[in-house]
């Protein structure tokens, strides 16, 4: 059953107040049996829909569940309805959809249009453009492990790429940045820990459940761990992938270098990380200084040609001129 035809239903019961079985069959080119079962499942959520029979009749939301209009301002139903909107792109589920129905419900007839227009002023599609195909059916499983309380067994790889087998207990779902993590008691290691979603693989929901218990939230400011670890580095960039490096410094931390180029100023730490996303940058980018960094980068380069050893200069320069 799609969410979006169950939204769909419950828009159209709001905006026509009745609508027959048939026409909505007709509409979603489903039969309408299908449409039934729908109809159930809004009740099942919380929304009352009523049918009535006869010339005229159909299927209608109850008019005692539409309350006071007054109670949100338009900017407060605009923020509401596109935060249940960006969230019903990744999680699921029937109470969204109520939650969904009940804003809808608060909206004048005469002031439709003008919350449709400051709805569609932002839009967030926390889905990805590609990558990991597992993200949105974990989210669900999580979701559902921790409305059931169910244990979830999965395989983890930490950060030094050593995978292990973990049993937790879910607690949070947490969107920070572009990733997903979830919070968890991992009996494993018999402690709380927030699991990067990309990194978790095998997920399976258990039949075991457990007793729900008091969970701190998650650390989910590193300023301040990172802040004296972090230097600033001086890079020459060509303009090429200035977007890229945007991402990582403001705009007062980057000057032109004639027509080609800019210097950045760009903060870093001395780990694999940040060099990874220095090599990442290619040929594009070079580091001036401090000495040090500019030393271990060519160190890096040079292990990274020894890895694919003699290589002809004729098919370097063809790769080059195909890349280019």
């Amino acid at each position: 059953m799609k969410i979006d035809r169950l939204v769909s239903i419950i828009l159209l019961l709001l905006e026509k107040e009745r609508i027959g079985a048939q026409e909505l069959a007709d509409k979603f080119e489903v039969s309408s049996r299908t449409i039934y079962r729908d109809i159930d499942s809004i009740n099942m959520a919380g929304i009352p829909v009523r049918a009535t029979s006869g010339v005229g009749g159909g299927f209608e939301i109850m008019q005692q569940y539409k309350l006071d209009k007054k109670v949100f301002s338009i900017a407060d139903l605009s923020v509401i309805l596109m935060g249940l909107s960006s969230l019903s792109n990744m999680v699921h589920g029937d109470e969204l959809v109520s939650a969904f129905a009940k804003v809808k419900s608060f909206v004048p007839a005469e002031r439709a249009k003008e919350i449709e227009l400051l709805t569609g002023q932002i839009t967030i599609d926390l889905t990805p453009w590609t990558g990991n195909k597992n993200v949105q059916p974990y989210l669900e499983q999580i979701k559902q492990a921790m409305q059931e309380h169910k244990l979830l067994s999965f395989s983890y790889l930490d950060r030094q790429g050593n995978r292990t087998p973990r049993v937790a207990e879910p607690y949070q779902l947490v969107l920070k940045g572009s990733q997903w993590y979830w919070q968890g008691f991992c009996h494993t290691r018999n402690d709380f820990r927030l699991f990067k979603l990309s990194r978790t693989s095998n997920l399976k929901l258990m039949e075991e459940t457990f007793s729900p218990r008091e969970y701190p939230k998650p650390q989910l400011d590193a300023s301040e761990r990172i802040a004296p670890k972090q230097i600033k580095i001086k890079l020459r960039i060509h303009k090429s992938i200035l977007e890229r490096v945007l991402d990582y410094c403001n705009d007062e931390d980057i000057s032109p270098d004639g027509e080609e180029h800019y210097i950045v100023i760009y903060p870093f730490i001395e780990n694999d990380y940040y060099y990874d996303l220095l090599l990442g940058l290619g040929d594009r980018c070079e580091c001036l200084e401090p000495p040090r960094v500019r030393v271990e980068m060519k160190r890096r380069i040079a292990d990274m040609a020894g890895v694919y050893g003699d290589v002809p200069f004729s098919s370097r320069l063809c790769g080059r001129m195909t890349c280019d």
